[in-house]
């Protein structure tokens, strides 16, 4: 069961996404974050502000010190900040972070961000 996004759909989405003012320029939509379902990752933070060319989401599964599956995943600049949108392949943990084209890294202070990802099924 996918839930619904939090912050609408379209532009009104990115643009709720970038004023929600989330630690470190952040959101992740939906949340909860459910196995193989799709999310968007917006990101307006650090490097966004300093003007980078190109922003990728650094990101991969499983224990927050022991990644899997580890990818860069090229970001969209938009009006708001940079997006991506991907499914969850796995049924574990998210973690990510960002790095720009020239190998600057914002890692939230080298904890990075981890989300775990629930079965589907909604707690009562």
């Amino acid at each position: 069961m996918a839930y619904p996004s939090n912050f609408g759909e379209g532009d009104y989405r990115l643009q709720a996404m970038h004023e929600a003012g989330f630690p470190g320029g952040v959101v992740v939509d939906p949340t909860p974050v459910t196995a193989y379902d799709e999310i968007t990752v917006f990101y307006n933070g650090l490097l966004a502000r300093s003007g980078a060319g190109q922003v990728y989401l650094h990101a991969g599964y499983g224990n927050a010190r022991d990644w899997r599956n580890v990818q860069d995943l090229r970001m969209s600049r938009t009006g708001w900040g940079w997006v991506k949108t991907l499914q969850m392949s796995d049924d574990t943990r998210f973690n990510f972070c960002f790095r720009d084209n020239a190998n600057n890294w914002d890692n939230n202070n080298g904890i990075n961000w981890s989300f775990e990802i629930h079965n589907g099924n909604r707690p009562m």
